[in-house]
């Protein structure tokens, strides 16, 4: 599976911005897929899921950010709205293609896009 992320840039505080991972795979609606973030210096953080079972988000993006997914196009989503610094980071969507379900744990994972770069000023 290869995933490319795209739709980082820079945004004002209380701006949006929507994150885009397009998938390869003839099964990715079965897919469970994650977003992570990891801003400089700190660990990879999880951010927001998507499996069979539903959604699932971090408690310090939830209300803001909304996961969802286009398995006609092979592509997940984050909308990100009600920016604020703290979100700034380097964005990562992940697919679990093993056990296909949700998870927070980035080890549990197999494939990775390259990142996209969020950056939101004051």
């Amino acid at each position: 599976v290869q995933l490319q992320a795209s739709g980082g840039g820079l945004v004002q505080t209380g701006g949006s911005l929507r994150l885009s991972c397009a998938a390869s795979g003839r099964t990715f609606s079965t897919y469970g897929m994650g977003w992570f973030r990891q801003a400089p210096g700190k660990e990879r953080e999880f951010v927001a899921a998507i499996s069979w079972s539903g959604t699932y988000y971090a408690d310090s993006v939830k209300g803001r950010f909304t996961i969802s997914r286009d398995n006609a196009k092979n592509t997940v989503y984050l909308q990100m709205n009600s920016l604020k610094p703290e979100d700034t980071a380097v964005y990562y969507c992940a697919a679990n293609t093993v056990s296909r379900s949700y998870s927070r744990n980035s080890w549990e994972y197999d494939a990775w896009g390259q990142g996209t770069l969020v950056t939101v000023s004051s």
